[in-house]
């Protein structure tokens, strides 16, 4: 098992920004002292426990000889990867309350390489077409968990707002209007991101197996996820699908594509035990 110090200290980084980021933007009422705060210090205080996260990842992915993408770094890579792209949209969208949703599910990744056991180095890693299939799949994942991120807190502003209990942070906000349309645009790109993934995972399938694609549940639920998305996006064009409408779908294909290729190693490595 890997050192666990550093894993440790990196998911209390990301836990303590959590804390952080839920204090002053959810949990803060009206009428309290509004502290004072750089929102630049916020932004590059990430940047602390994304770059100890970055170098755990190079350790116990690259470490040894090959590509070891166990469970754990499996995992841990994606949730990089959307603190990565929260923190680099963040100069661009200014989306308040998302980071305490981003940074807790991160600490929870940062720790799992250092929790779960490490399998053997990944077969076909010096194709180029299996690294391609790999990186913008890897880039598909995150990007879609951004946006189911980022509906779920669609959906808790909405509550909040008919509550009445929204801070003056979160008042700040765009209009949900706007945020939805985010929501697509984020939605798009991974729908381009999983359909080059499974263009490539064929392309890749051919070339070592000589036949298109082997028939298992990852390709079945690799499909399902990019029906139920090529479903909502369509949906949103013809029909103006928005609001709940949109959540429950988003928040299926995303969890259709957890169970594609997290659920599978899940059940290889920690159910059956095999690297």
């Amino acid at each position: 098992m890997p050192w666990i110090l550093p894993y440790a200290i990196d998911a209390l980084l990301y836990g303590a920004l959590a804390v952080y980021f839920w204090r002053t933007r959810w949990a803060r009422r009206e009428g309290e002292p509004h502290a004072a705060r750089s929102a630049a210090l916020e932004h590059h205080a990430v940047l602390a426990p994304l770059g100890l996260h970055a170098w755990l990842l190079a350790q116990s992915a690259f470490g040894a000889p090959g590509l070891t993408l166990g469970l754990g770094n499996a995992v841990s890579t994606i949730l990089w990867l959307t603190v990565l792209i929260y923190w680099l949209g963040n100069f661009f969208y200014k989306l308040e309350g998302l980071q305490a949703l981003v940074m807790p599910v991160a600490a929870v990744a940062a720790l799992l390489p250092a929790l779960l056991p490490l399998p053997q180095p990944l077969p076909n890693t010096e194709h180029a077409v299996f690294k391609f299939h790999l990186l913008i799949a890897m880039l598909a994942y995150s990007l879609f968990t951004i946006g189911s991120l980022h509906v779920l807190l669609m959906a808790l502003l909405e509550r909040r707002l008919h509550d009445g209990s929204l801070s003056q942070t979160l008042q700040r906000l765009p209009p949900l209007l706007a945020m939805e349309a985010l929501l697509f645009r984020i939605i798009w790109a991974g729908f381009a991101l999983l359909t080059l993934t499974l263009a490539s995972g064929v392309v890749f399938s051919e070339e070592l197996f000589g036949r298109a694609a082997r028939f298992n549940h990852k390709t079945v639920f690799g499909v399902l996820s990019w029906l139920i998305f090529a479903a909502l996006l369509a949906g949103r064009h013809i029909y103006g699908w928005r609001g709940r409408v949109a959540v429950r779908w988003t928040l299926a294909g995303f969890l259709t594509l957890v169970l594609a290729y997290i659920g599978s190693k899940f059940v290889l490595e920690v159910i059956l035990g095999r690297g």
